[in-house]
Parts: C-alpha cells; sequence; structure tokens
C-alpha cells in the first residue's frame, strides 16, 4: 500500500542568527498521555525540540473512541477519528501520536474512508455538520516510532545521544500496528525498528517471540484474567531472554505492562518483575533529558535483576 506523508519543514532564527530547519507535524496525544501517563507527555517536548521536530497541537482534538466506542457504534469512532484527521489536514500536515493503539485506529478510518466513497461522505457528513470540516484523505498518522526512524533518521538520532542506554532492552510492538497500512516502512510481520532505534541510543536490544502480542488492554475491566495472564506472558518472555527494561510504543498497553505487572505475576505466578518505560521517556533519557529519572530507571533495573 502506497502511503502519501505530507512532510513539511519550517525555518527558524535562532538569537545568534543561526537558521534551524525544524520538521512539522501535528501532535496527537491519544486518550491516556494527558492523563494516566504523564511521564510521556512530559517527554515528547523535549525530545521533539532536541531533534528539530516542531509539533502543532490540534485545535479541540477529540478522543479517537481508543476501540471502545465502536464496539457499539463503529460510524461514531470513525467519525471522531476522520474530524482529527481533518483538523490535522486543514494545516496540511499529518498527525503524529506515541500511542500505537491511536495510530492503528487512524490508519483504519483512513484505510476505510479511501476504500468506500460511500460510507465516507457519510463520516463527511456528520464532521461537515458538526464542525464544518471534511476529511480528504490527505492527511495520514504516524506513529512516533516511524517518524524518528523514517524522518528524522537513526544517525541524526545517534549523534545527538547524551547519556547511552547501556541496558538489555526489550522492545515491545504490541499488536495494533503491526500490520499493512499502519507500520511504516518496518515489517509487519518482523519488524526491527525497535531494535534499530535502541542500538543507535546506545541499548542492546533482546529478541524474544511475544513482541508484538496484545496485552488485552481493551479489555482489562471486563476480562480481567485473559488481560492479566497475556500482559504476564509478555514480561516473563522478555525477561527469560535477558531483558533489563522494556520499552511500549503504545500508552495503552504502558498501563498493563507497567501499573499492572504485580498483579499480572501474582494471578498467574510468573516473574514480571521489570521496569517498563515509554518509546518517548527513552529517548527522550538517551538525548539528555531527566537524568534523575534516568538514573532511578536504571538503578531500578540493577536491583530487580539482581
Amino acid at each position: 500500500m502506497l502511503i502519501t506523508k505530507l512532510s513539511v519543514y519550517s525555518i527558524k532564527l535562532t538569537r545568534d542568527s543561526k537558521v534551524i530547519i525544524m520538521a512539522k507535524i501535528a501532535y496527537y496525544p491519544g486518550n491516556t498521555a494527558r492523563a494516566a501517563s504523564m511521564e510521556v507527555e512530559d517527554c515528547i517536548v523535549p525530545l521533539c525540540k532536541t531533534l528539530g521536530i516542531e509539533l502543532i497541537e490540534i485545535p479541540k482534538a477529540s478522543s479517537d473512541g481508543g476501540n471502545i466506542i465502536s464496539q457499539a457504534s463503529p460510524k461514531l469512532q470513525h467519525s471522531l477519528v476522520a474530524r482529527n484527521l481533518a483538523l490535522a489536514e486543514q494545516k496540511s500536515i499529518d498527525i503524529m501520536t506515541t500511542c500505537a493503539t491511536s495510530h492503528a485506529i487512524m490508519c483504519d478510518t483512513a484505510d476505510i474512508i479511501a476504500s468506500d466513497s460511500v460510507y465516507a461522505s457519510q463520516l463527511n457528513n456528520l464532521i461537515s455538520l458538526t464542525s464544518g470540516i471534511e476529511y480528504l484523505g490527505e492527511s495520514k498518522s504516524r506513529h512516533l516510532l516511524h517518524y524518528l526512524v523514517e524522518e528524522i533518521g537513526l544517525d541524526k538520532i545517534s549523534a545527538a545521544v547524551i547519556n547511552p542506554i547501556k541496558l538489555n532492552v526489550a522492545g515491545y510492538y504490541g499488536s495494533n500496528m503491526q500490520r499493512e497500512g499502519a507500520c511504516g516502512d518496518d515489517d509487519a510481520f518482523l519488524p526491527n525498528y525497535l531494535e534499530q532505534l535502541i542500538t543507535a541510543m546506545g541499548g542492546t536490544p533482546i529478541d524474544y517471540e511475544l513482541k508484538c502480542q496484545s496485552v488485552g488492554a481493551p479489555s482489562l475491566l471486563t476480562l480481567e484474567g485473559t488481560a492479566m495472564a497475556m500482559t504476564a506472558a509478555v514480561l516473563a518472555d522478555a525477561k527469560q531472554n535477558g531483558a533489563d527494561i522494556m520499552v511500549s510504543a503504545c500508552t495503552i498497553s504502558h498501563s498493563n505492562l507497567d501499573s499492572y505487572q504485580s498483579r499480572a505475576g501474582k494471578l498467574t505466578g510468573k516473574d514480571t518483575a521489570m521496569p517498563v518505560v515509554h518509546l518517548a521517556e527513552l529517548v527522550a533519557f538517551a538525548l539528555g533529558h531527566y537524568p534523575d529519572r534516568f538514573a532511578q530507571l536504571r538503578t531500578r533495573a540493577l536491583i530487580i535483576g539482581s
């Protein structure tokens, strides 16, 4: 599938008359970054500033439904997402998100609109009535991981590293964005973008079988046992393969892997104790931001692993 990317750049002049070229993209935090995962929100702005990325807030963006609303009304969720995409399209830029679930939802909606003109008209009628805009299919979703690797480049990131990771890191992709059309130019079945990025930041990537398995985040409240079993399986697999820490590409799955890992271990009897950070955090740490938090992460990894 060919995905057109709206790569936009702006030119800024510093106080000492240096010209800086900034990559420009809309920012969508997803459903949890500004509520339950503030550590992600803390890190995304400084890491983007360091790498020359200008984040543009989407005015009056709404929730994308988190695949919860779609269980009752797929059309309502698609309308919410199409509206967010249309708001970015008004600025002629793509949307970047730190959440694999939100990214997949936006990709799904864009694909459906592109393939079904009748349904697309119905959705656009809805958002036109409420917001006076329509989604034309030009703006696309970009996940932070894909944007860093494909647009910023591993060489630039490696050159900007101040605090090398120097840990064995298990990258967690999850299941949502690992399909054609949502995984950027990475391989849908054998992804390696996280591993490439970990290496560029001075870490050692750990390979393990369940890095693309779901942890059942949307089902936590209704099927807790199943979600905890899936969460425990991922953490235990990574730990058995030598990981010191895990880095997650999804803010929703991150909650299961981090906040609920102790409960997952108790319910399953598996060893799930492992520091878990979001991708935005790990990149920010490597680029020299929040050194105290990075030191705490390294200490936790050392204590848990001993």
